[in-house]
């Protein structure tokens, strides 16, 4: 209850400078924004969906639709539990006429919920306030970062250790994947590989050729979200010269991603080499990570968020071709420290080969 009791206060904080007087936090395992109520609550969403409502005053409260009784472990909540037929209903009838920030509200909650809610209560959107809120890391959240980095970099081992030119995607994954439920990571993955700049399903009718980039995204059994890979092979031309932007950018942000920096400035200073030499960028460069995979704020153009000590954030500059025939995509879970950005994985920024091994940690 302690760290929970940290993670109220901070986004009590942020909604008193919202000027809302509740916070409703959306989550579903339906859109995969399960983490958010995890973050408040301590429950894990294995079905359906649920909101915590967290009042400036009074105590916290999450509450599931009726059918949602037995689809998760309930010993794990730390705050009351309500079940409702309509939880719309219900919250309408707590937050009447009060003004109520909700995250999720675009694309996690409800329309069922959202309609008597929204005419009983102001309803405003608070998706980056809740972010912000939660940006900032406890000790023991990055021990749970750091736990989870550690089975991902194991499972790019794995996925380097099983790759093969012919084989198909899905083959391969399914070693990483055996590895992470047995890790404790349950359904929290999301495995890839990329075809030119274009992310696909690690099917079995995805077969792997002599450059591969697997996308490696899990949550250990702290629930906490990090990205780690490197790409697999021999790079072309192109691919050998957004390597050298890699390695640019991997020394800019040791430097680059230190308080009081702007999300902004970070994103100038690791795109400056894959720009300069005429790459365009995709996927965003980067994101904060934590419960949920993507959160506020993105590593981009005209985002001034300010960092701070113990953001944590997932790296991954999207290099395409100017044609868009081809790609390069790697990624690291980063640490803000008071000395700068710190690369947690421990993997060299670089190409591994297919007849090579990563050392174990």
């Amino acid at each position: 209850m302690d760290e929970l009791s940290r993670r109220f206060a901070n986004v009590r904080a942020a909604a008193e400078r919202a000027g809302v007087d509740a916070v409703v936090v959306a989550g579903s395992e339906y859109s995969g924004f399960e983490g958010a109520v995890t973050y408040l609550s301590g429950f894990t969403i294995v079905h359906r969906y649920a909101y915590v409502v967290l009042p400036l005053d009074g105590d916290p409260v999450i509450v599931f639709p009726s059918e949602a009784r037995y689809v998760g472990e309930h010993g794990q909540a730390q705050i009351e539990q309500v079940f409702q037929p309509h939880p719309g209903e219900w919250l309408a009838g707590r937050l009447g006429g009060r003004r109520v920030g909700v995250y999720g509200l675009d694309y996690v909650m409800t329309v069922r919920d959202f309609q008597p809610l929204a005419a009983a209560a102001e309803v405003v959107p608070f998706d980056e306030e809740f972010d912000l809120a939660r940006a900032v890391k406890s000790d023991a959240e990055v021990e749970s970062v750091r736990d989870s980095v550690r089975i991902n970099t194991e499972g790019f081992r794995i996925f380097l250790e099983h790759y093969r030119p012919g084989a198909t995607a899905a083959e391969v994954m399914a070693e990483c994947e055996r590895y992470f439920v047995d890790e404790g990571c349950g359904r929290l993955t999301m495995d890839m590989v990329l075809a030119g700049p274009e992310f696909l399903l690690a099917r079995k009718d995805v077969v792997l050729g002599d450059f591969v980039l697997p996308s490696l995204e899990i949550a250990g059994p702290g629930g906490h979200w990090v990205e780690v890979s490197r790409a697999i092979g021999e790079p072309d031309e192109d691919g050998r010269r957004m390597l050298e932007a890699y390695e640019e950018y991997f020394e800019a942000a040791q430097s680059a991603l230190r308080p009081g920096a702007t999300a902004h400035d970070v994103h100038r200073a690791v795109a400056k080499g894959f720009v300069e030499r005429g790459y365009h960028l995709g996927h965003v460069t980067g994101h904060s990570i934590g419960m949920t995979m993507i959160e506020h704020p993105k590593i981009g153009e005209g985002v001034e968020t300010e960092l701070a000590e113990n953001m944590v954030f997932s790296m991954h500059p999207h290099a395409i071709t100017p044609d868009g025939s081809g790609c390069l995509y790697m990624q690291e879970t980063w640490l803000v420290t008071a000395d700068g950005g710190e690369p947690l994985s421990g993997l060299p920024m670089r190409v591994y080969t297919a007849d090579e091994s990563v050392t174990r940690s």
